[in-house]
């Protein structure tokens, strides 16, 4: 039986030089990390939607959205949480790589995963910006908008992180936004952030 050790990457005629010259675009992933609460979808989404609009492939890739289908075997211990993470890493750096601009948001709670996720696009000469959202855990709890913390409070929900799993916040981002930012303003930021990345040269 081939194991992974048998395995090679196959590279086809067409570079990524060519491809994002072609398309009159780079790539890259924007990772949004937080609380659960803290606004990274509604971030995501808003960012997503200013890119396409104004002619910039982009597409969201939502934490919950991803346990429906791809991440839909995994469960929220620590280890079902670093393969998500995994998971999401590889396939954002796919869709960079085409020259799309992925929108990872998810919880990513552990700061050795989101270190990963961003030298596995760094080794591959990809952009990759951490965006911190640091909203406080109080104001994560009060918005509530999926009835987790409340759930959580009461022991209905195990593991829940922020409460009685740790979250570790990114030491070094390269964004951190606060909560009582209006929304275009944080997605300005996230723009501007994006635009001021050095490109890499293509491979």
């Amino acid at each position: 039986m081939a194991s992974t050790s048998d395995l090679v990457w196959f590279v086809g005629r067409l570079r990524r030089r060519e491809r994002w010259r072609w398309l009159g675009t780079r790539g890259a992933t924007v990772w949004f990390t937080g609380l659960s609460g803290s606004g990274k979808s509604t971030l995501a989404a808003g960012v997503e939607e200013r890119l396409v609009s104004t002619g910039r492939g982009a597409y969201r890739l939502d934490g919950d959205n991803l346990r429906s289908g791809l991440n839909a075997d995994l469960d929220f211990s620590r280890a079902g949480r670093e393969e998500n993470v995994r998971r999401v890493a590889e396939v954002a750096r796919l869709f960079a790589d085409a020259g799309v601009i992925a929108l990872a948001a998810l919880i990513s709670p552990y700061a050795e995963g989101r270190r990963w996720a961003r030298t596995l696009h760094e080794d591959a000469g990809l952009r990759f910006i951490e965006v911190y959202m640091a909203t406080p855990l109080s104001v994560c709890a009060e918005r509530d908008p999926k009835g987790f913390y409340a759930r959580a409070s009461t022991g209905d929900m195990a593991s829940f992180t922020g409460m009685d799993d740790p979250y570790e916040p990114p030491e070094d981002p390269d964004l951190v936004l606060g909560h009582h930012l209006p929304l275009a303003d944080a997605v300005d930021q996230v723009i501007a952030a994006l635009d001021m990345a050095e490109p890499p040269v293509p491979h």
